[in-house]
């Protein structure tokens, strides 16, 4: 038998892109001699759906257009996802579904058994969990076919009480097949894959695993599909970041003798590499989506906007991209000519806006009022808000999206400016530690000097008042991004954090910022996840929280 894995860039709600897209895959395998075509999960309607699952039309439309799909499915078959109606008496409205097609009709299906509820997870909101679980039948071989999460239970952390694929393995299957939409995260394939294949080693078969390409607003979906033996060897791998479609015969798996290497803890340069590339492919998906075009950015000359530049550029075309540089009462001279010079570097339009006397008049207006009071972060923060109307306005008046350049330190901490420097339509780096900014800086760099080299090395600086450095509010960067891995995704507290070799005091006070900083973080922009634990949808804190049990008691 020959299975096509179709790698899609699917889009929520669009049913006639993604039945074009569909229909244009079934064809392709067909012209490579293809029996059966998978695509991945919930592919009828896009991946997350949310709340468009509590539409009935929504509803209807996704069952429509599986039947349309399956009239296309002569003398070829095709394993789909949508989601489908429970006609039971109790329980959710909906299943998470896999519909086998063949022969004009749908054949057999599947519903989802595991539903993740964890992270950017909450299918349980939507979709009751399958409790009966049997094989597929396809042309005399039987299918152990699964969704995503189904096979995600193994071993002694297992999350559910039982799992799918051990049910379907008492009727003896051939094979498994596993439709999924994994999200991207930079750390996240060596435990994707292990998953897969100690599946395909358990029971003893190949498996052919069918994953989402494309971002979805926030979440972005790397593809990279593979193929194991039953040995748990990668026989193939599809590409990653982008639509593919590759074809396997199933007779051949058993006896071949190359294999993939199984991919481990990636360095610092894969790590940045998978960064840049999945945050290319978000700008890009988010604009191409949301049927925008242009994009406005406040080049100021440091790493972090300079970062986005680049991203934006390669995403959209440099034609698309419009650099504007807003020195300030504290703007260095270098800053400017720096952010020039990288804008004429990427051949991005460019304009020069200085807010001085604007920031000046705020002052004069606030002055019988800021009367015998020290300046601090209020005038500071006026600064930043000035800039922030001009983008804006710019953005309102000729259409350019506006993307936000804050990076994931500065957003942890709350070392950023309300309707200031946290505008913007999108955030490109807001799950991107400052330190590995610096490393996207240096990837950029690697065969030309595109950001001027003083951009990386000048110390960090906001420039809001003479002389300012970031290290004059926060910790260095080193040790700070530490502190925030072991805190965020590492989810450990305080204590563990000291006892691991960081300084109490310096612990406590960057728990603090990053609780403090809850407020600030519920009014940001989308940003764009490469983590496994982003400072946006996947992290629900309360506002007005007690926080003082993260905080070490100085007992560990």
């Amino acid at each position: 038998m020959r299975i096509a894995i179709a790698q899609v860039n699917l889009h929520v709600g669009n049913f006639a892109h993604n039945y074009r897209c569909i229909i244009s895959s079934l064809e392709n395998a067909r012209s490579k001699g293809a029996d059966l075509v998978v695509f991945p999960e919930l592919s009828v309607c896009g991946y997350p759906p949310g709340d468009m699952l509590l539409s009935g039309s929504f509803i209807d439309r996704c069952l429509s257009l599986v039947g349309d799909i399956a009239q296309h499915c002569r003398g070829i078959a095709a394993i789909v996802g949508s989601p489908s109606r429970n006609s039971g008496r109790g329980g959710k409205s909906l299943f998470n579904s896999a519909f086998l097609l063949e022969e004009g009709r749908i054949s057999q299906v599947y519903h989802k058994g595991l539903l993740p509820t964890y992270d950017v997870f909450n299918e349980y909101r939507y979709f009751e969990p399958a409790v009966q679980f049997s094989p597929v039948r396809f042309r005399g071989h039987t299918i152990s076919l699964t969704i995503c999460e189904d096979i995600w239970n193994i071993g002694a952390n297992g999350l559910y009480p039982f799992s799918p694929p051990d049910i379907i393995n008492k009727f003896n299957p051939e094979l498994m097949i596993n439709i999924s939409a994994s999200p991207f995260a930079w750390n996240h394939l060596p435990g994707r894959m292990m998953v897969l294949s100690e599946n395909a080693k358990r029971f003893g078969v190949p498996l052919f695993s069918c994953n989402l390409a494309g971002g979805q607003t926030d979440l972005l979906f790397d593809g990279t599909s593979a193929v194991f033996n039953p040995n748990g060897k990668i026989i193939g791998s599809l590409k990653s970041f982008e639509e593919d479609i590759q074809v396997f015969d199933t007779s051949e798996i058993n006896n071949s003798s190359s294999f993939l290497e199984m991919p481990g803890e990636p360095g610092e340069e894969v790590k940045h590499r998978l960064i840049m590339d999945a945050l290319v492919m978000g700008v890009r998906d988010y604009f191409k989506k949301s049927g925008l075009k242009k994009a406005v950015i406040g080049l100021s000359g440091g790493i972090d906007s300079a970062v986005c530049l680049v991203i934006a550029a390669l995403a959209l075309g440099r034609e698309n991209v419009w650099a504007i540089l807003m020195p300030g009462p504290y703007s260095s001279d270098h800053s400017v000519e720096d952010a020039a010079a990288l804008a004429n570097k990427l051949g991005v339009a460019y304009e020069i806006i200085p807010v001085s006397d604007t920031v000046n008049s705020f002052g004069e207006s606030l002055g019988p009022y800021f009367e015998n009071t020290e300046p601090g972060i209020a005038e500071e923060n006026i600064q930043a808000r000035v800039r922030a109307v001009f983008l804006m306005a710019l953005s309102n008046k000729f259409g350019h999206v506006l993307l936000n350049t804050s990076n994931k330190s500065e957003a942890a901490v709350g070392y950023t400016t309300l309707y200031g420097d946290m505008c913007g339509a999108l955030s490109v780096l807001g799950d991107v530690y400052k330190t590995d900014v610096y490393g996207l800086a240096r990837l950029i760099n690697n065969e030309d000097e595109i950001i001027p080299r003083n951009t990386i090395q000048k110390p960090p600086s906001a420039e809001l008042r003479p002389g300012q450095k970031d290290s004059d509010s926060l910790p260095d960067y080193g040790q700070l991004d530490a502190i925030l891995f072991s805190f965020l995704e590492k989810q450990m507290d305080a204590e563990e954090i000291v006892k691991a070799g960081h300084d109490r005091n310096l612990v406590n006070r960057v728990i603090g910022m990053v609780s403090n900083s809850e407020h600030k973080r519920r009014q940001s922009p989308p940003i764009l996840r490469v983590s496994q634990k982003c400072l946006g949808v996947g992290r629900m804190m309360p506002l007005e929280a007690d926080y003082r049990s993260f905080l070490d008691n100085g007992k560990s």
